[in-house]
Formats: C-alpha cells, structure tokens, sequence
C-alpha cells in the first residue's frame, strides 16, 4: 500500500508544529504581536526548510523587525528543535513572511466593496433578481 504522505511532508508537517511551540515559548517577539507559523517547504533531503508566517499586525516595519528576529534566531531554534525531535539532520531555517493571508483578505474587501458599489448604482438589483 503505498504511502499518502512522502516522508518530508510527514517531517515538514512535525517542524510546524515544534516551530509554533517554540517561537511561542521562547522567542521573545511581544512587541511585534502574534506570530503563526502557517507553513514549512523542506527540501527532499531533509537539510533546508522555508518557514512561512504571518502576525497579527500589517505593518510592514513590524513585520520587517519580526523577519529579521526570526530568522537571527533562527541557529538557536534549530538547536532547540535538535533536542525535541529525533531527526539524523535538523534542517537549516530561513524564515519568510506570508503575504497570502493579507492579500486574501484585501482581494475580499475589494469584492465587498465592488459589490456594494454595484448595489448602489442598481438598486433594482439588490431585491434578489434572477
């Protein structure tokens, strides 16, 4: 039977969730807000790995300070990931910010409002025409 999941889906999907753990608990980023962690690309061989996330606030000078802590700390998340999880390689981090999340909801404000603004040039419209 073969396998739903390669062995670095399995492995990437374990990091997220150490990563998550770890930032929480040991990076100290309060003043940039919330940090998630929303996803991991790994390398088929286990040795690199793409860190996405994403905060709670937009600005961008925060997120740039967050981008550069994250991936300073980056050797030193390496190592305590090292010691929770059993891994004969401890991928190298490089921390990336994600945009898909603020983009999707300035793509959904913008149907919104086009929406709106249709509404309000036919009013007609508006009581369920089909």
């Amino acid at each position: 039977m073969a396998r739903e999941f390669s062995r670095s889906r399995r492995v990437a999907q374990q990091l997220q969730k150490e990563l998550a753990q770890i930032v929480m608990r040991e990076i100290k980023a309060s003043e940039f807000g919330m940090i998630t962690i929303n996803a991991v690309d790994l390398s088929n061989d286990l040795s690199y790995a793409k860190v996405y996330f994403t905060q709670l606030h937009d600005d961008a000078e925060l997120i740039k300070k967050s981008l550069e802590l994250l991936n300073e700390s980056a050797p030193y998340i390496r190592s305590l990931m090292g010691s929770q999880m059993r891994l004969r390689i401890v991928p190298d981090l490089k921390f990336y910010y994600d945009k898909s999340l603020s983009e999707g909801i300035r793509m959904t404000s913008l149907v919104n409002q086009a929406v709106r603004d249709d509404n309000a040039k036919n009013p007609e419209r508006e009581s369920g025409e089909e």
